[in-house]
């Protein structure tokens, strides 16, 4: 990688993990609650609606959080988010239905009360980012609950990269490092979109427009020439960018 792209993407990365990052990305949820647990459990949450029009999924994860009455995680663990989210077909945002969301937070309630947490359940079960994925699918997918949740790792598996971004890396404005202590931020995986593959595309980084698995590891190589200890840092450079040029 030349010297040239290499400091665009460093100047890119401090310019936008900032505070300020927080007002346009769903990560401003989880800061919105105290505690690890509330956090952690809102985090999931947020990073599960997060796709599509920022302006639409804001306002339905706002709705969970209102209905959580700011407690997110005994508001799973209580059974109380049913209210919420009534097993029925009807559209709840885009292609999920009630039913989709239903399944998943049931599963959800049903690893918080196994585990005690999903920081507990990773930790007995990965050590590096893409252990930390394949189980967090597994889990969903023993469970039938793959409407949101992707069955395996062998799609980019964006929203679960971005959940664990926010958990392990520490020192951030942005991310919160509940997880450090459990994964090594250098295993972690670029959460892969339309806007970080066509900044990667523009920049040289990627020659494929496929969001796989393989090419979101591909990605996360050419980070770590750059963040040797931290990859992910690059995410808010290319996301970033991406979302400035979308405006």
């Amino acid at each position: 990688m030349d010297k040239t792209t290499t400091d665009h993407i460093k100047f890119l990365a401090d310019k936008y993990e900032t505070e300020a990052f927080l007002a346009s990305d769903p990560s401003q949820f989880m800061h919105k609650v105290s505690g690890d647990a509330n956090q952690e459990t809102m985090a999931f949450i947020a990073s599960c609606l997060s796709y599509g029009s920022r302006k639409q999924f804001f306002g339905k994860i706002q709705y969970l959080l209102d209905a959580s009455e700011g407690n997110p995680y005994e508001w799973i663990g209580s059974g109380r988010w049913e209210k919420a989210l009534p097993d029925t077909t009807d559209c709840f945002y885009r292609l999920y239905t009630f039913h989709d969301m239903h399944t998943t937070f049931c599963t959800l309630a049903s690893l918080i009360s196994e585990h005690g947490s999903l920081k507990a359940y990773v930790n007995k079960n990965a050590s590096t980012g893409i252990e930390a994925v394949e189980a967090i699918c597994a889990y969903f997918a023993e469970h039938e609950a793959n409407a949101i949740i992707p069955k395996n790792a062998k799609s980019a598996c964006k929203r679960i990269c971005m959940f664990l971004r926010w958990m392990v890396r520490d020192g951030s404005p942005v991310d919160l490092g509940l997880w450090s202590d459990i994964m090594d931020r250098r295993t972690l995986i670029m959460p892969l979109d339309t806007h970080v593959v066509q900044e990667s595309l523009r920049m040289g980084l990627l020659k494929s427009r496929t969001a796989s698995m393989g090419t979101a590891r591909r990605l996360t190589d050419a980070m770590l020439e750059i963040f040797p200890d931290d990859p992910l840092k690059g995410d808010f450079a290319l996301f970033g960018l991406g979302v400035d040029e979308e405006r």
